[in-house]
């Protein structure tokens, strides 16, 4: 069984909520476009400041 080392994950910050997320094994070959860490937060993009 290979251990796999969650600290070396890249992160990013979601633009809704503030909060950091990690790289998921379903992003792989979109990571460079995932803006969201979540279905939730992507539905309320509209809250988001128009300084973006």
């Amino acid at each position: 069984m290979h251990m796999h080392k969650k600290a070396h994950l890249p992160k990013k910050l979601c633009p809704v909520c503030q909060r950091s997320f990690s790289w998921r094994r379903k992003w792989d070959k979109c990571w460079d476009e995932v803006k969201y860490c979540s279905k939730r937060c992507s539905s309320n993009k509209r809250r988001l400041p128009f300084n973006e």
